[in-house]
């Protein structure tokens, strides 16, 4: 039997979610503020309800990024914590993913355009399509101005879009055929199909391997003079 524990705070949106053998359980709350305050009350109602320990679980799945430094920073530190203090694997997620799985959950799609609203006039944004029953990048994650991102070459416009993106951007609409309106911010319980992915492949890191991905940050270096 397969255990797994996700949890994100990367967004607006605060979610834990529980697999247990194809059973999941979930919380999940939209709040800009007081994640610190919300996640870990998640994971005790989860783990009790679910009749768990912490040490009993078979990996602890993490929203890794892109988000808001400050959330993604949350997600990593307590799922640090948690995993440290007993000894679990930890799986990073992409949030984009994440929010790409949840449109495929909500309307069945198989290729969406994921977009997360990165202040700044940015949007961090990727492509997913299915691959047996899991949303897997066609590309590489970027975070730029949404003018710019339209005015690279694409194909296809894709099935559906899914995203805060597409609410601060509405010309993102452009993109796609249809919006994934219920699925604004990513869910913790739709990082569970990569992560079993991840899981079953043995592709875990330890608490002090673990590392967020900003994708901002990356830009930022690059632009540095002489790094370009």
């Amino acid at each position: 039997m397969t255990r797994l524990l996700a949890i994100d705070t990367a967004t607006e949106a605060c979610s834990a979610a529980l697999w247990q053998n194809g059973e999941v359980l979930c919380r999940y709350q939209v709040a800009p503020r007081g994640h610190t305050d919300l996640i870990l009350p998640m994971v005790s109602e989860l783990l009790a309800e679910g009749g768990l320990g912490l040490d009993q679980l078979d990996g602890l799945a993490f929203g890794r990024g892109p988000g808001s430094f400050t959330g993604v920073r949350i997600t990593l530190g307590i799922a640090q914590g948690l995993a440290f203090g007993a000894g679990v694997p930890l799986l990073g997620i992409s949030n984009l993913q994440a929010l790409a799985q949840g449109a495929h959950r909500v309307t069945g799609c198989t290729r969406v355009l994921a977009a997360i609203d990165a202040r700044m006039g940015e949007i961090y944004v990727g492509g997913f399509a299915l691959e047996d029953g899991v949303m897997l990048a066609t590309g590489e994650e970027q975070v730029t101005p949404p003018a710019d991102f339209l005015a690279q070459p694409g194909d296809d416009r894709w099935q559906q879009g899914a995203g805060s993106g597409f609410v601060t951007y509405p010309e993102l609409a452009d993109r796609v055929e249809q919006l994934c309106r219920p699925v604004p911010f990513p869910e913790a319980r739709d990082m569970l199909p990569a992560a079993l992915r991840e899981l079953a492949a043995g592709r875990t890191v330890t608490a002090a391997e673990a590392r967020p991905v900003y994708l901002r940050d990356k830009v930022t270096w690059q632009k540095l003079p002489g790094r370009q």
